[in-house]
């Protein structure tokens, strides 16, 4: 069942997201300073380990020299140089905590020590903010590909989603690398109605993979997801810069008026 759309709160409660590119945002939350997917390399082909190789065709919006202090990544998974490039990697080492998937854990601890923790399902950090009080933070399922997590985790890989909540804050998720619908109506039944969803989309599609099925949620699914969860507020991200995703901006526009929530999506 889907959440209702949230009736309490203000315009307030949606936060402001800045989106620099590929899976690349940043926002305020309780205090602290939070990046996704950190993918900053120029424009070019890029080998990813076991899969096809990917083309970016666009520089990031920023460098991150001009990003400022980021208090945590949220990583949704560390084997695809489309989520996480060589630049990216450089930053993880100057952040104080990177949170990804159990295996991203383990494969970045050797480089990153106690500054990476790798999230289940369900599993929750809890961060202090400035001033006190915390932000919780909670792994939520997220399967990269069509099918089954169990069928599709062998051949793109472990992934994760995630969940930002606080008292008096406003709840955040943020899908990573997700094309099941089936995981954003676990995410809703825990937390809907959401305030703001960052919601990774493009609809990326590999002929030799899933017969050629988005591997990632295309513009339909991603409106989809957002009356699933409720969400006040969408802000779209992985749709542009890279030459496997099929669906840019304009697909969005026309996929969210057509499901009746072009007041919801929040386009930079």
């Amino acid at each position: 069942m889907a959440a209702a759309f949230g009736t309490s709160g203000s315009s307030d409660e949606q936060i402001p997201v800045r989106v620099f590119g590929g899976p690349t945002a940043f926002f305020e939350y309780g205090g602290l300073r939070f990046l996704t997917d950190p993918t900053f390399d120029a424009p070019g082909d890029y080998p990813a380990p076991g899969g096809p190789g990917l083309t970016k065709t666009a520089p990031a919006a920023i460098t991150p020299d001009d990003l400022g202090p980021v208090d945590v990544v949220l990583l949704s998974h560390d084997e695809h140089p489309d989520n996480l490039d060589t630049s990216g990697r450089a930053l993880l080492t100057g952040v104080p905590l990177t949170l990804t998937t159990p295996g991203g854990g383990l494969r970045l601890r050797e480089s990153l020590g106690d500054k990476v923790k790798g999230l289940g399902d369900w599993e929750s950090v809890e961060l202090d903010r400035p001033g006190g009080g915390h932000v919780t933070v909670t792994g939520v399922p997220a399967v990269h590909g069509p099918g089954r997590r169990e069928d599709v985790e062998p051949i793109t890989g472990e992934v994760v989603g995630f969940v930002l909540t606080g008292d008096g804050l406003p709840t955040v998720y943020v899908s990573g690398d997700n094309a099941s619908l089936e995981a954003v109506r676990e995410t809703a039944a825990r937390f809907g109605p959401v305030d703001t969803a960052v919601l990774f989309a493009g609809a990326p599609r590999f002929p030799i993979l899933f017969e050629g099925a988005p591997i990632v949620l295309d513009s339909n699914q991603a409106a989809e997801a957002a009356k699933i969860l409720g969400a006040r507020q969408v802000v779209p991200v992985h749709f542009d810069s890279w030459a496997h995703f099929t669906e840019g901006r304009d697909d969005l526009v026309s996929a969210f008026a057509a499901a009746g929530l072009a007041d919801r999506l929040r386009l930079g």
